[in-house]
């Protein structure tokens, strides 16, 4: 007993040595680390922000096994090496700056990675076997469809947990910022219908509609003929079953097919996406559009509402995102969709960015997340809780931080005639 107790002090010893090392320049470190052995590396300002809990000796070896993306610190989460206690958005300034390696220098490095290796070898007691594994090309129907049944056929009862009334599965939209959930969802339902200037006995496709929040709306609210397509089985029966509840059979409908599947010989007088965008691939980029366009009357409206990245920081593939989330999700700068657009044949009328939007979004979704914990168990297990929880409050960082962008491009299929659309923005914010 005394030996092992001498190897746990040891080790205990070995990682406080290895974070006193890579957080040197941290001061005054306002979190605490708590040890698997019940010891705690004290915060220097006293209450910390947040403990980050190693669960066993290697755990700290899974984390830093690689930082040239965030995926071996996600996994080390969702495995259960480490966990966050506290609230989990104020961890994300600490990984910014190890990923960004903070001002380390090649000798820093060099000695770091030596330290690491004689670290604890230690190992955790989830299996990880849960990234994706897709086949085939890569943005080919097949591909794309294996991914976003990867991403949504998660049970839509886990979803109905920390989504809003109407399972909107994208940015919603502040008048104040102090709106619940459903409420900014609500608002951001309507402002695209205004934004589109819907009209009843129009024909509305909407690509990539989730669980028909929009369609539902669309249909119900402005008269319209509406259509939505979705990759997802679950969504699609989720939706249809949303539908046949509102009576509004006849005048909705959801399907089960690819944007590139689509062939409406009468064409659309309005196109929408919302939250679809980010799955379709820079190299897809004309497609998407010569589609879109292809589906349109002369005059007709798309309004494409999708997440970018920053112009100057490029896009990473083998991410945490990449391997258990979106797998072959890209964003592209809103520079590039528009060139792409404007290539196809659009015109551009409008971009207007929703940023913090998405970053309040994110903090709703995370925080009834959280308060629903157990329930969310009686649906999916404690690694998927993980990935979700994980995700979407690093991706509220990333919106608030600039690191991420979202925009609403509304383009119109105007083929050098007058667009027909009114001279000012004013019906979309004051309604007759």
């Amino acid at each position: 007993m005394a030996v092992q107790s001498a190897t746990r002090d040891k080790d205990v010893a070995a990682v406080r040595e290895f974070l006193e090392a890579v957080f040197k320049g941290f001061h005054p470190r306002d979190f605490a680390v708590r040890f698997w052995d019940g010891s705690v590396w004290e915060a220097e300002t006293g209450e910390p922000r947040f403990t980050i809990a190693l669960k066993h000796p290697g755990a700290l070896r899974r984390m830093f096994s690689d930082l040239s993306t965030d995926l071996s610190m996600g996994e080390a989460y969702i495995y259960d090496d480490f966990d966050i206690e506290g609230k989990i958005f104020e961890v994300y300034e600490l990984a910014d700056r190890l990923l960004e390696e903070a001002d380390w220098s090649a000798g820093d490095k060099l000695r770091l990675g030596q330290m690491l290796l004689r670290l604890p070898k230690g190992d955790g007691k989830h299996k990880r076997d849960r990234a994706a594994r897709l086949s085939g090309k890569r943005h080919s129907v097949d591909r794309d469809r294996q991914a976003i049944q990867y991403h949504y056929d998660v049970p839509s009862e886990f979803y109905a947990l920390w989504l809003d009334k109407n399972m909107v599965y994208s940015c919603a939209y502040f008048k104040t910022g102090e709106e619940d959930i459903d409420t900014a969802q609500e608002q951001k339902l309507d402002y695209i219908c205004r934004k589109l200037r819907l009209k009843p006995g129009e024909r509305l496709l909407d690509i990539g509609c989730g669980w028909g929040a929009l369609v539902i709306h669309a249909a119900r609210h402005y008269g319209v003929e509406a259509v939505g397509i979705t990759l997802s089985e679950n969504q699609y029966r989720w939706a249809n079953e949303r539908i046949k509840r509102a009576g509004l059979e006849g005048r909705a409908r959801v399907e089960l097919r690819d944007y590139r599947e689509v062939d409406e010989p009468e064409g659309y007088d309005k196109l929408v996406s919302v939250g679809m965008f980010e799955h379709v691939g820079e190299a897809m980029l004309p497609v998407y559009f010569e589609q879109a366009l292809k589906l349109l009357k002369p005059g007709g409206v798309f309004l494409n509402h999708g997440i970018a990245r920053e112009a100057n920081r490029p896009w990473k593939r083998n991410t945490f995102s990449d391997r258990y989330v979106f797998p072959d999700g890209e964003l592209e700068p809103i520079w590039l969709t528009l060139r792409a657009a404007q290539e196809a044949g659009f015109e551009v009328r409008d971009v207007e960015s929703l940023r913090e939007h998405y970053a309040l979004t994110l903090r709703h979704w995370v925080q009834r997340l959280e308060a629903r914990h157990e329930e969310a168990l009686r649906y999916v297990d404690e690694v998927t809780y993980r990935i979700w929880r994980l995700f979407m409050s690093g991706a509220s960082y990333n919106f608030l931080k600039g690191h991420h962008e979202v925009y609403q491009t509304l383009l119109v299929k105007s083929e050098h005639a007058p667009s027909g659309l009114p001279w000012t923005r004013e019906d979309w914010y004051c309604r007759s």
